[in-house]
């Protein structure tokens, strides 16, 4: 695999003395700095007496360095940290019981009963079992919805009240400065799928009224806010299994800029029924395990045959960190940079060079103010198909030379894969590991194939105390996401 270097500034623009008629001295490094930072300050010149600058040997070798180090956000103002965090999943809508879930290696895959998958060559996947909305969506409205939203409207708002930020706090604040960004790959697929059967079987006049706005993949974000009045940036993105990451990175942005000071951000997705699975079996991406469900999601497994659909919602609520002290918030962890980017190839297959990953992950880097060297945790995409896995380690050992200290674990190898929700699932199992110092086990690693030479955590979870940490999703359509998370520090 051709891929990036592994510096912080793979990208960068790079002024050798011998480039500009100098000794060959390392003069400069632009280091991915935001727009308006003054870097000036890296660099110290003299006056020589023909009026030109020079500079010594010594001084450059400081100035090289001071090039390379990371400028990390400082402005209270542009800083982001995690205050609030809610989900639905395979394991409950209780964050602790998620993450212990994880931590003791169960699997949360079973065999499909809310249909009959008994004629499909797929029939197990990560289904949700005992939803209940009860306190977060009223009855009518519940009946109604699409589960997608159902899932949507009961994390965001769990994510709310874990941040402080239940109606009566909401109430007191400027909610024209909150905003709400859950995305989503399918959609309300069940309500679109209900509508064209409608009007095939009885005819259009037979369509429900809710066949449009339940199927349209903006209405998690809508009717989140309409339930909880926020009135700032509103919108869904749909990057395919790309999408959580990709919304973690655009809410950031919005605080960054003083668009809004708080947002409501993950994915969600609800595609285990007939037409998703279908879909997934069609395009021969699925695992068919059937005889034993629980070991078929195997990331970097050499018997690994393909994903295994998941389900549910995983929301962050992410806030300047201004606005978190001004109002007395619980800070979970720090939202440090991102970055996304596409492979420019496939419909459904990675790039063989890696170049897309690699750059993702350098460039999120180089957003974050952090070498590779500080990052210490990897939640990977991992989703157990065969070319995925390999080009996803590959692009990593690309970025990261010295993998010696590193640890990699595939959260879909016991939840499967979520589509949509994926990132935000998996953005909360990272920060549950920087909270807790404990990292859950890829399960069902029995033969790992001998290009991984990253610690996997197989099987057994292991303590491990997070420095930082990225975590990935890709999407089809060669959409690259990679967001990176710390430990708070003041």
């Amino acid at each position: 695999m051709a891929g990036v270097a592994g510096s912080c500034c793979s990208s960068g623009v790079v002024f050798r003395g011998k480039e500009v008629g100098g000794n060959g001295a390392l003069w400069g490094q632009y280091n991915g700095l935001r727009h308006g930072d003054n870097n000036a300050h890296l660099f110290h010149f003299g006056n020589n007496p023909n009026g030109h600058l020079s500079i010594s040997a010594k001084k450059c070798r400081a100035i090289k360095a001071m090039a390379s180090a990371p400028k990390r956000e400082k402005d209270p103002k542009k800083r982001i940290v995690i205050t609030g965090m809610g989900l639905v999943s395979v394991f409950g809508s209780d964050i602790d019981t998620f993450y212990n879930k994880l931590l003791e290696g169960q699997s949360g895959i079973s065999t499909i009963d809310r249909f009959d998958a008994s004629n499909f060559s797929v029939r197990f996947a990560g289904q949700i079992r005992g939803f209940s909305s009860e306190g977060y969506i009223d009855g009518k409205n519940d009946r109604r919805l699409d589960d997608c939203w159902r899932y949507c409207l009961v994390a965001g708002k769990r994510a709310l009240e874990n941040a402080n930020l239940g109606p009566e706090i909401l109430e007191t604040m400027d909610r024209t400065r909150i905003g709400v960004l859950v995305g989503t790959g399918m959609g309300g697929l069940s309500a679109f799928t209900t509508g064209v059967d409608a009007l095939i079987q009885k005819g259009y006049k037979k369509i429900s009224p809710f066949f449009i706005p339940y199927s349209i993949t903006n209405m998690g974000s809508a009717l989140l806010a309409i339930d909880t009045g926020l009135m700032g940036p509103n919108y869904s993105i749909s990057t395919a299994c790309a999408t959580a990451n990709y919304c973690f990175y655009a809410a950031a942005n919005h605080i960054r800029r003083g668009e809004a000071d708080v947002m409501v951000v993950g994915g969600t997705e609800a595609a285990v029924m007939p037409t998703g699975v279908g879909g997934f079996i069609a395009c021969r991406a699925l695992s068919q395990r059937n005889d034993s469900p629980q070991k078929a999601s195997r990331p970097w497994d050499k018997n690994r045959d393909g994903f295994v659909m998941g389900e549910g919602s995983g929301v962050l609520v992410m806030e300047s960190l201004e606005s978190a002290m001004n109002r007395g918030a619980t800070i979970i962890a720090e939202y440090l940079g991102g970055a996304i980017t596409c492979d420019a190839h496939h419909m459904t297959d990675p790039r063989s060079d890696g170049l897309g990953v690699s750059s993702c992950i350098t460039k999120s880097l180089q957003d974050a103010g952090v070498s590779p060297e500080e990052v210490n945790y990897v939640n990977a995409h991992a989703t157990s198909t065969l070319a995925g896995d390999l080009a996803e380690v590959n692009a990593i050992k690309k970025v990261f030379k010295d993998t010696s200290e590193m640890k990699m674990n595939g959260t879909k190898s016991m939840i499967g894969h979520g589509l949509g929700a994926a990132g935000g699932l998996e953005a909360i199992a990272t920060i549950k590991a920087i909270n807790t110092g404990w990292l859950h086990p890829t399960i069902n690693q029995d033969d790992l194939e001998p290009d991984v030479t990253i610690d996997t955590v197989p099987n057994v979870m292991k303590k491990h105390e997070v420095n930082i940490a990225i975590s990935n999703s890709f999407g089809f359509g060669g959409h690259n996401s990679v967001v990176v998370f710390a430990p708070f520090r003041p």
